[in-house]
Order: C-alpha cells, then structure tokens, then sequence
C-alpha cells in the first residue's frame, strides 16, 4: 500500500498497464490526472484540439500497436465530444479506455447545476462503452481503472470507461496498485477444435474468411502458414486487411462482396472464418451465399451464428485457434488446384477492373503511395470517394496493423486517427482523406505540428461531399443540394499551422510531392486537386 493523490494513483495504475501515451485536453476536472503524469515521467501526454480527437487518436494508436489505447476527457461536454470516437473505437472492436473527470463527490447526483455537471454521464457512456465504471470512494480508483483495462483487453475488445470525481483526484488515501503481467486469452473448447480440423482435413475446396480478429490476437503469420497448409484462398473484411500479405498467392484481399467472386464462394465445401461477424459490406448486406460447412471461430460468442449459421462454432482466441487447427492439419488430403487457380484468375481480373474504373491517374496515384510508403508503412482511409474505390479495396496492405480505416463509415476520423497510429508505431503515416470530411478535425493539423508526428495528409479536393453528390445525382430527378462547401487553401492553412503544405494538379505532381514528404521530418499536407485529375467511375471524382 502507498499513499498517494488519486491523480497520482491514475498515473501509478496505467503506468503498471504498460501505457505510455495518452490523449486528451487538460481540464479544472481532470488536471490532478495530468499534474501527476508530468510529475512522474514515462508517460508523454499529447495534447490534441478536441477531445473526438483524442479518442480518435487512442483508437489509431491501439490498432497500429495493440496495445490499450487511453485518452483523458473532462466531464460534460468533454465526454460529450467524445462519444463519436467511443462509438468508432466500438464499432472497430478497438482496445480504447477513456478516463474523464466528474463533479464533485458531494454534488454529484443531486442536479444543482454545478459546473460541467453531467447526472446521466455514465448511462450515456453505456451506450457505446463494454464496461464503464464510477468510482466512488478514492481507494476504488486504481481497481476501477484496471478491471476496465481487463475487460477492454481480454476477449473481443470493446472501449471501456472510468469517471473519477475531482475530489477524488486530489484527496489522498492508500492505494495498492495491481500489477499487470498480461491478459488472459480464451482458449477454444478441444472438442470443437478436432471437429473443425476434421473437416478441414478432408475438404477439397476450402477457403479461409479473415477478420480483425486475426489482428488482435496477433495470429496474421498462424493465418498465413495455415492458408498454406491447406493451399486455401483466403479473403478478408476491410477490417482484417493485413491479415495474410496481399502480395501473398493465395490473398484474395477484402473483396468477397465482388460478384466475380461468387463461384468461387459458392463452389468451396469447407469455409473457416476468424474473427469476423460477417459485416454488412463484405457480404453485400449477408446476400453472398455460403453454402459449404462453415466453421465459425471467434472470441465472441455473440456473433457466431448471427449473420451465417455455423456447422461448427469455436469461440476462443483466434491465434490459439489457429496454431492448433494448424497442427490438426498436418496431415489431410490436397484440395483441388484448379479451383485454387481458378480463384487466383478471378481475383487478378477483380483488380484490373478496379484499376480500369478507378482510371489512369488515381491508379498511378495508388500505384505511387504503395511503391515509396515502407513495406511496414501505415495506410490510414476515411470515408472519402478515393478511400471506397481504391483504398479499401486495392491498394495492397503488406504487413499486419497497417491498415486502418473509419468502420463506423463516418467522416472526420481519419486525421486523428492517422495521428495515433504515427504516434503509437513510430512509422510513417498516409492518410487518404476528403475535404468534406477533413473539415471535422481540421485542428489536429496543430496537434500533428506540436508533436512532430510522421503523418503524410493526402487531401483529396473536390470541394464538397463527393459520395453524396453521386447519390443525389441518380435520385431525387438529379437535384443537388448541401454537398457543395466552401473550401479553404489547405495548402495555405497547412503552412499557416507550420507544417509543410502543397497542392498537386496531376498524378505525376503527386509522385514528386509524395516523395518529398517521405523525406520530410514532420507532418505534410498534400491538397489534391481531383478537378485536374482523371475522373474515377462509379461514385464520381470532381466538382460537378
């Protein structure tokens, strides 16, 4: 037992969890938090502009590193603005823990009206948080935090929750702070491991479905090597990219909705999927058909069964379920090679034809940012038109927590998102991004200034909403409305935050710019011109 403030009994207790940085705006609730984390060293706290943008950015932090990502919030309208982060950071199944402030103990639930006051905070956070805790007496303060750390890292992650009230954080009592030696990981039933090894054995036309939950276990490399033992294509969902190298053979990339896929689905007798609840988009809203056994493994019962029925379930952590049916495998019967190449031929004519509607400049563009990026460099996508058509689909994603992308297909994530992720892994960052959605968290380019983060913003400019003016132009007899912004010189406002800012006019422009920014230490911004660039098919490209 140690005596301690309760500010400094927060600092003790993610410094026994192993965190090392943390997110968020200083503030009268949760100032005791910070003095002690400036006082005791090891933790570098970055100050962001807003506090969606601090979970945003603990969110990209947990998924390039794995590790717990944590912001600190104020109470009331600090975890208010928080709540599109926690319900991205969800969505994502994302290792997030928010600590925020709240009143004091002795106001708190009586409505008076004290400052930042916030009665139905907890029951708010509920709404998009696994586990949310309020601590009630300073002593509770480190077991708070660490049972929710527990939760948000064992099994499939969810964001978590801790609120402390600022009295709390002043008061002094005595602490014994947990020591943290690792999480637990669910381990499958043996049972239904030999069953699902049984009928990967004898199948002739198996075909591996990946998920994210290949990445939080860490099981990309168990994944790849089993792919191999049974010469099965392996898909993956947006989420999963990374998974398996998509330079990989037998990588069909995250493209099972692809119609051209369908015979290749629908012809396999054994489909074994890994941390995945078959979302919405890779299975074309759950029409893609599934007719051979599906053996279904995952950390969360939940989503066994809720979207494809399993012949058999396995729920358990993805990288012990994986190493095991790796051994169950060793010795089974070849599949069929013709379907395997006649899989390999779909998947080369998918990606020629999304290289052919996406057109020659914005595939030069893709072409350019996968040649000089690092292997290992992180790809990060909001929802934007380039980010649909090829970033999610086409640019190949190399190596495991390099790809992220907004799951929730909300608009504004991506530039704290890329920001955490630079942070977390120390790696070079690109970001593709639309004007629309970047005017959201515009001032994370001065957090991206102040912390010197490697994060390349490419700027994909047509001056409004560019999904949605496609949408509009095929309904409502064509009518146009709301989708056309004001839009600043970025290039200016990127030099005015002090940080390198250009505009590109060509795909060739882009290449020499690019390049520059690779070599450049810091943040850069690029403001793509998409008017000057070759139009893409489908969901448009340029002013209209």
């Amino acid at each position: 037992m140690r005596e301690l403030t309760g500010g400094e009994a927060v600092y003790e207790t993610l410094r026994a969890l192993g965190v090392e940085h943390v997110f968020g705006i200083v503030s009268v609730h949760n100032i005791p938090i910070y003095d002690a984390i400036g006082r005791g060293g090891g933790i570098t706290p970055i100050s962001v502009r807003h506090e969606q943008g601090a979970l945003h950015a603990a969110d990209g932090y947990a998924r390039a590193t794995g590790k717990l990502g944590v912001a600190i919030t104020s109470t009331g309208p600090g975890v208010t603005n928080s709540m599109t982060g926690l319900f991205e950071a969800a969505f994502a199944s994302s290792p997030v823990l928010m600590i925020t402030g709240q009143i004091d103990s002795v106001y708190y639930g009586k409505g008076k009206g004290f400052l930042h006051e916030a009665e139905q905070q907890l029951a708010m956070l509920r709404t998009v948080a696994g586990r949310t805790e309020s601590v009630r007496r300073p002593e509770e303060i480190a077991g708070a935090i660490f049972q929710v750390a527990g939760s948000v890292m064992t099994g499939r992650p969810q964001p978590g929750a801790v609120e402390i009230p600022i009295d709390f954080q002043y008061a002094k009592g005595d602490f014994d702070i947990p020591a943290v030696e690792g999480w637990p990981r669910m381990r499958p039933n043996r049972d239904a491991l030999e069953r699902a090894a049984a009928l990967l054995r004898e199948a002739k036309r198996p075909v591996i479905w990946a998920g994210g939950g290949v990445l939080t276990a860490n099981a990309g490399d168990t994944l790849t090597r089993l792919a191999e033992a049974l010469n099965a294509p392996v898909f993956t969902s947006i989420s999963g990219r990374g998974a398996i190298p998509e330079d990989h053979p037998l990588a069909m990339g995250p493209l099972p909705q692809q119609p051209q896929f369908t015979p290749v689905l629908e012809a396999a007798d054994v489909v074994l999927a890994v941390g995945t609840r078959f979302q919405g988009g890779a299975t074309r809203n759950w029409s893609v058909k599934l007719p051979g056994k599906l053996i279904h493994l995952d950390a969360d019962p939940g989503v066994i069964g809720r979207n494809y029925p399993a012949e058999v379930a396995v729920v358990g952590d993805a990288g012990l379920g994986l190493a095991s049916l790796l051994q169950g495998v060793a010795a089974r019967n070849d599949s069929e090679a013709e379907f395997v190449a006649n899989a390999q031929r779909i998947r080369d004519g998918v990606r020629e034809s999304i290289r052919a509607q996406i057109g020659p400049d914005y595939a030069a563009i893709m072409d350019t940012m996968r040649e000089l990026l690092p292997r290992d460099g992180i790809i990060v996508r909001d929802a934007t038109v380039p980010a649909y058509l090829w970033g999610n689909r086409a640019i190949p994603i190399l190596e495991p927590r390099t790809s992220i992308h907004s799951t929730s297909a909300a608009i504004g994530p991506g530039l704290p998102l890329a920001i955490g992720a630079a942070i977390g892994s120390g790696k070079k960052t690109a970001l593709i991004q639309g004007d629309g959605g970047f005017m959201l968290n515009i001032g994370e380019l001065a957090t991206a200034v102040q912390h010197n983060v490697p994060v390349i913003v490419c700027l994909f400019n047509d001056c409004g909403y560019g999904v949605l003016r496609s949408i509009e132009a095929t309904t409502f007899e064509g009518r146009q409305f709301g989708v056309e912004l004001a839009t600043p010189n970025f290039a200016m406002v990127a030099r005015g935050m002090g940080m390198h800012g250009e505009t590109v006019r060509s795909a060739s422009e882009f290449r020499d710019a690019f390049a520059r920014a690779i070599a450049a230490d810091g943040p850069v911004l690029l403001d793509i011109d998409m008017t000057k660039l070759e139009p893409m098919g489908g969901l448009g490209g340029g002013r209209r």
